[in-house]
């Protein structure tokens, strides 16, 4: 059998946060291969915002200059792919890829992002990242002073409801069925001049994304130009749980301050670490993992 080419890490995950650890660790003068399969989570979103110096870009020109500046440090090598299963061995580990190919290091990094569980309402996944949002400070500027609705319900419907309510005074909470809110929330709400509907809704009509109004079951249609719709998820990726590394509560991989996961030898970064879904953020833990994780390298050696 042929022996897996060897690395000193894996880095699983090629957008921003694993592209951010791939500079680290080239600048370090590792060997590090990038496993990616091009395809991530913000693909559908227009444009990039609240990452200085490219704000307003498309994500994918920032990603494309990212890799372009990557591959410019000769130990760093890409695979265009999709890493299936990781294994323990006595020197590191290794990864196995959906086509087959088998690679080992002596650490990993996964920046593997996660993946939102849209729910089932027809048009929901088309307008997903272009109007139907998920984040006021990448977003909100965009549509400030628009007629913007909240898809949520409780306390989580409540808190998003105020702070939405910074970027838009024409705003409506859409509880998708009956309202869990207290009375003293409702109240506020009202203080606030928030609108609360109960329906149920049917459909997103759109066009080619950009969202016309919600249409309920009973036929009746509500006009919004932006739906926040923070969605549940999951991890985009098993290999991090199959190896061991503890979750949090909130479904994240559990870090530390060095983007160390619980086991010995794997870090993560980006958004499988925690809810501060920005590119900004994504390239502070690729960046932190990467630096850390030769440091370690060098004190194991040294």
């Amino acid at each position: 059998m042929k022996k897996p080419e060897n690395f000193d890490v894996i880095i699983i995950g090629g957008s921003y946060s694993g592209l951010a650890a791939a500079m680290a660790l080239g600048r370090a003068l590792r060997k590090a291969l990038v496993i990616d399969n091009g395809v991530p989570c913000n693909r559908q979103t227009p444009y990039s915002h609240n990452f200085i110096t490219h704000d307003g870009m498309q994500p994918a020109q920032i990603s494309a200059i990212a890799k372009q500046q990557v591959a410019a440090y000769e130990t760093v090598s890409f695979f265009n792919g999709i890493a299936a299963k990781g294994v323990k061995t006595i020197n590191g580990f290794e990864i196995q890829t959906g086509t087959g190919e088998t690679f080992s290091a002596q650490k990993l990094i996964f920046a593997t992002g996660i993946k939102d569980l849209l729910p089932d309402i027809d048009g929901f996944a088309e307008c997903w990242g272009i109007s139907v949002i998920h984040c006021p400070y990448c977003h909100g500027y965009e549509v400030r002073h628009e007629k913007t609705g909240i898809f949520g319900n409780g306390e989580f419907g409540f808190e998003l409801a105020k702070l939405i309510s910074n970027w838009t005074k024409d705003l409506t909470l859409f509880t998708n069925g009956a309202s869990t809110l207290t009375a003293d929330q409702m109240a506020k709400l009202d203080q606030h001049n928030i609108k609360v509907v109960e329906k149920v809704s049917e459909k997103l009509i759109h066009v080619k994304g950009q969202l016309q109004y919600i249409l309920f079951k009973d036929n009746s249609k509500a006009a919004v130009k932006a739906l926040y719709a923070p969605s549940p998820f999951q991890q985009h990726c098993p290999i991090p749980e199959a190896l061991g590394c503890a979750l949090n509560a909130e479904g994240y991989l559990q870090t530390d301050s060095f983007q160390k996961t619980t086991v010995d030898g794997i870090y993560a970064c980006g958004d499988n670490t925690n809810r501060m879904r920005t590119l900004a953020n994504a390239v502070a833990t690729g960046t932190t993992a990467g630096m850390v994780l030769n440091k370690e390298i060098i004190t194991e050696n040294f």
